[in-house]
């Protein structure tokens, strides 16, 4: 059984208050309480106490907002209770299912505090419930400079350790229980991606994906990289890439001690590594060249079921994988799945607070 001292805070952030970030966060509270403990919201006490509303029901009551000041209080909040830890001021209620500077700024203003209260190690962790980057893009500065989420923590870590942006790579990783992703480039125009095949980003996606997955795996990933071309280039007929940068990238890293192998041919590789019923997965993780080209895979496996996790950063973030879903927002209909498996996957990741040892 696990005591309350070993219990790692993680603060999850509210997302687009417009979206079903709030709806999922408290349907999380509501049916996993005991996967729940030890995390609390970092967002907006009116819009928490409208989201669990909606969720109550005949025979299920709605559940009660405890608000805290500071992230250590959550561990004296009563169970079957949704720990809310006010934003700065309270947000201005805005309308379901549309995008709005207001529910942009706040969001943004979520993971800013989440992410500095991480790298000062009040929190164990980070789960961030999805923003929408039109919405952030219409609240202005700072969040307008951020494509999402990932550029806005790579930034925060660069400020935080007195780094320039680029002095901090990060990738993407889109895993789930039968396959894990990690992009060379994210949040680009796919001509911009295609210019981001280059030797050293890739060395340095594959030399990033090795060191994450260390800790999580207690051993050497295997990891494949996928070519860029249509059968990795077949030999250069179908494209130069594979043998003038991946290739070269690969065997780099293969000299530095990974375990990596490739290129191979993207249509092919992620069923290679798929870990399926009476399929053991050949490899642990694929390195993608863009980001459709790594993403669709794993989210034709079930988006209830995948998580977004950034590698590079002096802390850990973890994120459901879907976005805001106006189209649903409001009507109490959201699935929690994944962000459940963002919570479950941030707490394996995390290290307990200080002095803490890591529950069993």
């Amino acid at each position: 059984m696990t005591s309350i001292s070993s219990v790692p805070l993680i603060a999850i952030t509210q997302g687009d208050a417009a979206g079903i970030g709030p709806e999922v966060i408290a349907r999380c509270f509501l049916e996993e309480p005991a996967l729940m403990r030890g995390c609390f919201v970092a967002g907006d006490v009116r819009t928490l106490r409208t989201a669990a509303a909606m969720l109550a029901g005949p025979g299920r009551p709605q559940l009660p907002v405890a608000v805290i000041s500071e992230p250590s209080q959550v561990l004296t909040v009563p169970p079957h209770c949704i720990p809310v830890l006010q934003v700065g001021a309270a947000m201005v209620p805005v309308t379901m299912g549309q995008a709005s500077a207001i529910a942009g700024e706040f969001a943004g203003r979520c993971v800013q505090w989440a992410a500095r209260a991480a790298l000062r190690k009040e929190i164990a962790a980070l789960v961030t419930a999805p923003l929408h980057k039109e919405a952030l893009s219409a609240a202005g500065a700072p969040y307008d400079q951020f494509p999402g989420h990932t550029e806005m923590l790579q930034a925060a870590a660069a400020e935080h350790l007195g780094k320039a942006v680029r002095e901090v790579p990060v990738r993407m990783m889109l895993a789930n229980d039968e396959l894990r992703t990690v992009l060379v480039s994210i949040h680009v125009s796919l001509r911009d991606a295609l210019a981001a095949v280059t030797f050293d980003n890739v060395l340095q996606t594959i030399l990033i994906a090795h060191a994450a997955l260390i800790a999580a795996l207690g051993r050497a990933p295997r990891i494949a990289v996928a070519g860029l071309n249509p059968h990795a280039g077949e030999g250069g007929l179908f494209g130069r890439e594979e043998i003038e940068i991946i290739g070269p990238a690969i065997a780099t890293a293969r000299s530095q001690g990974c375990d990596v192998s490739g290129p191979w041919a993207p249509d092919t590789v992620f069923m290679r590594a798929r870990n399926a019923l009476g399929h053991a997965g050949e490899f642990d993780v694929v390195v993608a060249q863009y980001h459709d080209q790594g993403l669709i895979p794993v989210k034709y496996l079930g988006v209830e079921k995948g998580v977004n996790v950034t590698l590079g950063l002096p802390m850990v973030r973890t994120s459901p994988d879907h976005g805001t879903a106006f189209d649903i927002a409001g009507t109490g209909v959201a699935d929690a799945s994944s962000l459940l498996e963002a919570v479950r996957m941030a707490g394996n990741l995390s290290d307990s607070p200080p002095g803490r040892p890591k529950g069993s």
